[in-house]
C-alpha cells in the first residue's frame, strides 16, 4: 500500500495568485515586525501632537530664528563696540537674556529690578535708567564707560576688572534695551 501524500506540516501555504510568475507564501509578519511597526504608529501620533495639535515643541522658523539670533549675537561679541553694535546687541535675545541676569546679579540692589532707581524710591543709591535724562551721558558707549570704570563719588563702583567687557556690554545692551535708539538724551548735572 501507498503512502498517503499529505504536504509536510513545516511546510507553509502558497497563495493562490501570481504576478509575473512570482508567488507569495500565505505567512503571518514576524512579531518584531509588526511591533517597529505599532511604534512607529504610537511615534508618530506623539510628534505629531506635539508639534502640530500642541504646539509645544518650536517650529523650523522659530528654530532658524533661534539660530540666527545666537550666530548674530557670536558675531556681535567680537565686534568693535561702538555705539551702533551695542544698538544691534540691545535687539538681541542672547544678549539681552544674558545682560538681564548680570543686571539682576549685580545692579539691583541699586537701581531695582524695575531700573527705575531713586524715581521708585528716593532713598534708593542708583538713578532711574528707563528715562531720558542722564547724568554722565547716555550714548551707548558713555553707558558702557560708566559702567566700566564707575563713579565712586556717587557708589557706583568700578565693574571692569569685576565682570570683563563681555558682560559689561551685555548689561549696557540690556539697559538699552528699555530705550529707543535716537530718542532725545537730556544730560542733567549731577544731584
Amino acid at each position: 500500500m501507498k503512502p498517503n501524500h499529505s504536504p509536510e506540516p513545516d511546510q507553509d501555504a502558497i497563495r493562490p495568485h501570481a504576478y509575473d510568475g512570482i508567488q507569495e507564501y500565505d505567512k503571518r509578519l514576524p512579531n518584531w515586525w509588526l511591533y517597529t511597526l505599532y511604534v512607529t504608529i504610537v511615534f508618530w501620533i506623539g510628534y505629531w501632537s506635539y508639534y502640530e495639535w500642541f504646539r509645544i515643541g518650536q517650529s523650523t522658523t522659530q528654530v532658524v530664528s533661534t539660530a540666527m539670533a545666537k550666530i548674530e549675537a557670536d558675531r556681535l561679541s567680537t565686534a568693535k563696540l561702538d555705539d551702533a553694535s551695542l544698538w544691534k546687541m540691545s535687539q538681541n535675545a542672547t544678549f539681552l537674556a544674558a545682560g538681564k541676569a548680570v543686571f539682576e546679579t549685580n545692579c539691583v540692589a541699586c537701581h531695582f529690578a524695575s531700573m527705575r532707581g531713586k524715581t521708585e524710591n528716593p532713598i534708593a543709591i542708583g538713578p532711574d535708567l528707563t528715562d531720558t535724562s542722564w547724568i554722565h551721558g547716555g550714548n551707548p558707549t558713555q553707558i558702557y564707560d560708566l559702567i566700566m570704570k564707575g563713579v565712586l563719588t556717587k557708589g557706583m563702583p568700578t565693574w571692569g576688572p569685576v565682570l570683563g567687557a563681555k558682560k559689561i556690554g551685555e548689561v549696557t545692551a540690556y539697559i538699552l534695551s528699555k530705550h529707543k535708539e535716537g530718542e532725545p538724551i537730556v544730560v542733567v548735572p549731577s544731584p
